[in-house]
């Protein structure tokens, strides 16, 4: 009768303080790294989850739904941003195929499509006629097209996902990003789940501390 006591009060403890139970389990520069000094994610108020990412990355493709899965999820307070990693030419004409679709407003349809092209029709994607065929294919009218990839503001964003990257050091891809403090990378946390279970867990700390 104690024994099952005990067990009880100390199932009641774990669930009253998950925090506390990840804390043990998560370690701070062993599962993941904290950032010195913050990498600036916006003057919002929400706990900004960044994911690095790139769509010739095998990794990133086969992560992507996991992740789409899993932001879904997110409390309220945290938000999800995908920022394409910039080290390379082929890099930056990828990233500003993700800027283009925000701006485009066809992110939720064409952003898979271009992990598509890559990774099952094995298209390299690194020219402007390239992506603009891709995205006439799937209803964006070329003019538009042409008019945002040439505008300020899509160059801009595609500067800022470069300084980013670089502020947090990453690796390689994809890696995640918790309020601009705490970086996540796919060996250290030993798997992509696991990283989705750490950038959930520091999400819950950072909501916590507010």
């Amino acid at each position: 009768m104690k024994l099952t006591r005990y067990c009880l009060f100390l199932l009641v403890a774990l669930l009253s303080h998950p925090l506390a139970w990840a804390e043990d389990r998560w370690v701070e520069g062993q599962h993941y790294q904290t950032l010195n000094p913050p990498v600036a994610v916006g003057r919002g108020t929400d706990v900004v989850v960044t994911e690095f990412f790139w769509y010739g990355c095998g990794h990133c493709y086969t992560f992507e739904p996991m992740l789409t899965a899993w932001g879904k999820q997110l409390p309220e307070g945290a938000v999800l941003q995908p920022s394409p990693a910039v080290w390379n030419d082929p890099m930056r004409i990828h990233a500003k195929a993700y800027y283009l679709t925000e701006v485009l407003g066809v992110k939720e349809t064409v952003h898979p499509v271009i992990f598509d092209a890559m990774h099952v029709d094995r298209k390299r994607l690194v020219s402007r006629l390239e992506l603009r065929d891709l995205f006439e294919d799937n209803g964006v009218d070329p003019e538009k097209f042409d008019k945002a990839f040439d505008s300020f503001g899509v160059d801009s964003q595609v500067r800022q996902a470069e300084s980013r990257a670089r502020s947090a050091k990453i690796s390689g891809t994809p890696s995640m990003m918790v309020a601009g403090k705490y970086l996540i990378e796919t060996r250290s946390a030993g798997g992509q789940t696991n990283m989705l279970e750490i950038a959930r867990f520091l999400v819950e700390k950072e909501l916590a501390a507010r």
